[in-house]
């Protein structure tokens, strides 16, 4: 099987490009640096063809971690002898970026004799604006193919499907031209001035985008919409995700009722009723939150505010001795831990790109956000003020969020100013994408997998502690008595550990299998309620916390325990492997443990001093 080779600038559109021609679904968005890792698949009008998508990088000369995955790969790529051609995608609206690496691609793929095809991206873009680029001229001055595309509407990829037929029908020389021999400082002159020959004429897309930016970078108004969109983030999390909710809670209560009375077994009715319903069900009500976390997060990534976000908070997060890079893997890993982790490789600073490590597991991740929306739920009222506008549920995740990223930022502050620096940092350089309209139907699938990857991910997790759960509490006395089974007994022990906080064995339990993953934590609270309850009707898990005599102050410790400390086994193997070293990851682990007690306990004592 022959592979062609995806390369080109960051945020040319070059993943968007891989899956139209793959049929793929890999994450793209409106912002460099999103793809970190090789990304591979079948063409889908060539199967006998692997198309091979590198992260985007602006020269040959790698200064990021996710720079030098690109180069690497392209320097054993040219000695590939199964790699057939290669697509060097352009920003055809931003000519001069993109061609200074498109001409060291022309020229070390002559030096190895690999037929290259250059496509200009974003053609429709410059149809929509009646300007022109010169395609023509620019083939001839190159002696390369160009060919106009525009991965967002699919125009011209029949074009290029027909070069790499011809190419693979050996109907393609590679020629040697003028630039087989040129030093960089040399292309980096003739970039310029082919992108002044060629280019497109006009400064439509420059004053366009400077008027959005006059706003949203505003130090004033720039501010401002900040916080309001941060803000509507959270917001939107319990607003729009509610009817879902509720819809998924009463199915799961009709399935329940329908369900559980087929089976002749006192035996099986109870596991279906308390560990599937109970356990899985908890859990199962919370997704609709992780849709539309995702979906939001989406939109600001695909419409090019993310970037601004990442230049305002450039400033900010200075004083923590963070740069604005930071922002994007930190807001990533709101998602999750992992991904956050996996995009901190476009930091260029190693220094920063460590202080980053050591924020993102601090970000609350969409797995706190089912154990901060039952908390929440229980100990908040759900209450509006100033016509609905706000939301104290709404205002109370908002909080949270916000208490989570401020320790990410109070750890690293501290950390930067007591360790030694033994990096040399780099300029904060930061390219900013034109605005656009988000694309629904991506977003929307997005969300869709987002979710779905969440479930099935969490759930062999979840199913398999809540089936050790349900088993260690139903036996040895059938669940008559849970505080004498099993599990009461394994709970009594680790009991006096959280006694401390005002919580009983139950919640001790729950929070020692959450470090399998965060979610887990509703799931076996719904299982172990659902044993106590098993002679009642289906209660939601709410309810039932409401019920159990649990203090706001005890509610308000949970909330900062999991706030702080570290997330899943799952991020702690990701930490280890892209920081090099085992010792930083258990050491954060033990720290943050620490850190997550000693505020909890804080935060109990202080709520009994106002009677919580």
């Amino acid at each position: 099987m022959s592979k062609v080779i995806l390369i080109g600038s960051p945020n040319s559109g070059k993943s968007l490009l891989f899956n139209k021609l793959t049929g793929l679904h890999h994450k793209v968005a409106n912002f460099p640096g999103i793809t970190v890792d090789v990304g591979i698949g079948r063409m889908r009008a060539m199967t006998d063809v692997e198309l091979v998508d590198f992260p985007g990088t602006y020269s040959l000369q790698a200064i990021s971690a996710e720079e030098r995955v690109a180069v690497d790969q392209f320097e054993r790529a040219l000695d590939d002898p199964e790699v057939a051609h290669v697509l060097c995608v352009i920003d055809a609206t931003r000519l001069e970026k993109s061609l200074y690496f498109t001409l060291q691609v022309i020229r070390d793929c002559e030096r190895h004799g690999k037929p290259v095809t250059v496509l200009a991206n974003m053609i429709d873009v410059l149809d929509n604006h009646k300007l022109a680029l010169d395609v023509a001229g620019l083939a001839a001055e190159l002696e390369t193919p160009v060919l106009p595309v525009s991965a967002r509407s699919g125009k011209g990829l029949d074009a290029v499907v027909s070069q790499l037929r011809a190419s693979a029908g050996g109907a393609t020389r590679v020629p040697r031209s003028r630039l087989v021999d040129s030093p960089d400082v040399l292309l980096r002159g003739t970039a310029h001035q082919l992108a002044r020959r060629f280019g497109p004429k006009g400064d439509i897309l420059i004053r366009s985008q400077t008027r959005l930016d006059s706003f949203f970078l505003s130090s004033l108004t720039g501010g401002l919409a900040f916080f309001a969109i941060m803000y509507l983030l959270f917001q939107s999390i319990f607003t729009w995700s509610a009817p879902a909710m509720d819809a998924v809670e009463g199915a799961l209560a009709a399935m329940a009722d329908l369900v559980v009375p087929l089976f002749g077994s006192q035996l099986a009715r109870d596991f279906t009723s308390d560990a599937l319903f109970g356990g899985i069900g908890a859990f199962l009500v919370f997704v609709p939150q992780i849709f539309v976390l995702t979906f939001v997060i989406g939109l600001l990534e695909d419409s090019g505010y993310l970037a601004r976000a990442a230049l305002i908070c450039h400033k900010p997060l200075r004083l923590f001795g963070l740069t604005g890079k930071s922002f994007i893997p930190m807001l990533s890993g709101v998602a999750c831990a992992i991904p956050g982790i996996y995009a901190a490789r476009a930091i260029d600073s190693p220094r920063k790109r460590l202080l980053t490590y050591m924020a993102i597991p601090l970000m609350p991740c969409s797995a706190r956000l089912p154990v901060y929306t039952l908390l929440i739920a229980a100990f908040i009222p759900a209450d509006t003020a100033l016509g609905g506008l706000v939301g104290w549920q709404g205002l109370a995740m908002f909080c949270i969020y916000f208490f989570g990223m401020f320790c990410g930022l109070l750890v690293t502050g501290v950390v930067s100013r007591s360790s030694e620096d033994h990096y040399t940092d780099l300029p904060f350089v930061l390219e900013l994408p034109p605005y656009r309209v988000p694309g629904l139907p991506p977003l929307l699938r997005n969300a869709w997998n987002r979710s779905k990857h969440f479930v099935t991910k969490a759930g062999k997790i979840i199913f398999a502690v809540t089936l050790v759960i349900w088993v260690l509490g139903y036996f040895p006395n059938y669940g008559t008595d849970l505080g004498a089974s099993w599990l009461g007994t394994l709970g009594h022990i680790v009991e006096p550990v959280f006694a401390p906080l005002g919580l009983d064995w139950r919640y001790a339990v729950a929070i020692l299998t959450s470090f399998l993953a965060r979610e887990v934590f509703v799931g076996t609270l719904g299982t172990i309620f659902g044993i106590e309850s098993a002679d009642e009707n289906m209660t939601p898990l709410v309810q039932q916390i409401q019920a159990s005599d649990l203090s706001i102050g005890s509610g308000l410790a949970l909330l900062v325990f999991f706030a702080i400390a570290l997330q899943c086994v799952s991020t702690l193997a990701i930490l280890s492997k892209e920081s090099a070293s085992r010792s930083l990851a258990l050491k954060m682990f033990v720290a943050y443990l620490l850190l997550a007690y000693a505020a909890a306990l804080a935060i109990f004592h202080i709520a009994g001093l106002f009677g919580g």
